[in-house]
């Protein structure tokens, strides 16, 4: 509604200083063309197009004459800009997702609405002049328009998934450090560089925000590579016939999902996720395999000493040390284990007792009542209960894996 009015006022009324909207408008289609290349899930993928979106929300004047565009000429520009350079994309099946755009508007349209009509009408100028307090006041909006985004992307996420919204939110406040920063910080020294040099100041900006971006991929393409190595070895349990094919990504899909619920955020569903994936490692040491691999029905002895074999191996793989904990203590008491291994444990044994499928809607709640009856010592109750509410949203079937 927000871009289709803006659209529509602006094609009415004519676009006010052309010029610079199409200097900006050029900037932000460069930065969502340089979305190739992007990861899946890759938290800003066009950092100079949203870098470039801020610096025109937030721009007042241009080498030193006033700016006169207004809020819906702010959102038009940024829409057509972003549609201009993610037809490439579009092309290739892989443009961006409608909630990320929706975001985009959003987030943009905020920060124009808090500047332009106090910039416009001339209060901003009596109110703070153009010295310091100035670059003060731009910095102060710009953590409002962070938080906004981060509200906007944690909501969305709470829609989407139905996870508590509190470690959402938390996650991407954790996540304005990284990308977000240096992407809110360009926007606002864009603006003041164009305020003084004029238009040359947008390609000046390119270099720097297009070397972080590769230097982020880089980064998060390390981050996927290790973790699909640690993927890899916990397969290595199926491959030897020792537990059932997809078993440790089951656990880990599922594990994530039920530490969420419980408001893991940030390093400890990474954490998690890893213990997950190597909580059956220990089993390579055994001379005959369990049976199916299901570990939760030996004799409690038998899974601590393939616990702490499997706490072991994983110390060798150069892991975090808190991962190797996870798995060492999957068979103690859970009063005695940190939250994951209470997690990693129960699902565990969720899977184990449903033979990996989830198996019929009894055989899945027949599983959950075994494990409700386990809570005197090796399950807790509250990570039973929140599996069983993942498991309800997913009708009563295991996270499949990705």
């Amino acid at each position: 509604m927000l871009t289709a009015g803006a659209l529509a006022w602006t094609l009415w009324q004519g676009l006010e200083q052309p010029g610079n909207a199409l200097a900006f408008g050029a900037f932000i289609a460069v930065g969502e063309l340089a979305r190739w290349g992007a990861l899946p899930g890759e938290r800003e993928p066009a950092p100079l197009g949203a870098a470039g979106a801020l610096a025109y929300a937030l721009l007042g004047e241009c080498a030193g004459r006033p700016t006169t565009h207004g809020v819906l000429q702010v959102v038009s520009v940024v829409v057509a800009a972003a549609l201009a350079g993610a037809v490439p994309h579009v092309a290739r099946g892989s443009g961006p997702a409608l909630d990320h755009v929706a975001r985009r508007v959003l987030t943009v349209g905020f920060a124009a609405a808090c500047f332009q009509p106090l910039y416009n009408s001339g209060q901003l100028e009596r109110w703070v002049g153009h010295g310091a307090y100035y670059a003060l006041f731009l910095i102060l909006l710009l953590l409002l328009t962070a938080l906004c985004d981060a509200v906007l992307a944690a909501a969305m996420l709470h829609t989407r998934t139905r996870f508590p919204y509190p470690p959402l939110l938390r996650d991407e406040l954790r996540a304005l450090i990284g990308i977000g920063s240096a992407v809110c910080a360009t926007g606002a020294v864009m603006a003041l560089s164009v305020a003084v040099a004029g238009l040359w100041a947008l390609p000046v900006f390119c270099v720097p925000l297009l070397l972080t971006q590769l230097s982020f991929r880089r980064y998060a393409a390390v981050r996927t590579t290790y973790l699909q190595t640690i993927a890899s070895l916990a397969r290595s349990t199926e491959i030897a016939g020792y537990t059932q094919p997809g078993h440790a990504r089951r656990v880990a899909a599922l594990s994530t999902a039920v530490g969420r619920e419980l408001g893991l955020s940030g390093p400890d569903l990474t954490v998690l996720e890893y213990a997950a994936l190597m909580h059956d490692i220990g089993q390579l040491s055994l001379v005959d395999p369990v049976p199916e691999g299901a570990t939760a029905l030996l004799p409690v002895a038998e899974q601590r000493r393939i616990a702490l074999l499997g706490g072991a191996v994983v110390r060798q793989t150069g892991v975090p040390a808190a991962v190797a904990v996870v798995v060492e203590m999957q068979a103690d008491p859970y009063r005695e284990q940190p939250l994951p291994a209470r997690i990693v444990r129960a699902v565990n044994a969720y899977d184990d007792l449903t033979g990996g499928s989830g198996g019929t809607a009894g055989g899945a709640l027949g599983a959950l009542e075994q494990l409700r009856l386990g809570t005197g010592r090796d399950y807790q109750p509250e990570v039973v209960e929140s599996l069983a509410r993942v498991l309800a949203r997913g009708g009563l079937a295991p996270v499949q894996p990705g």
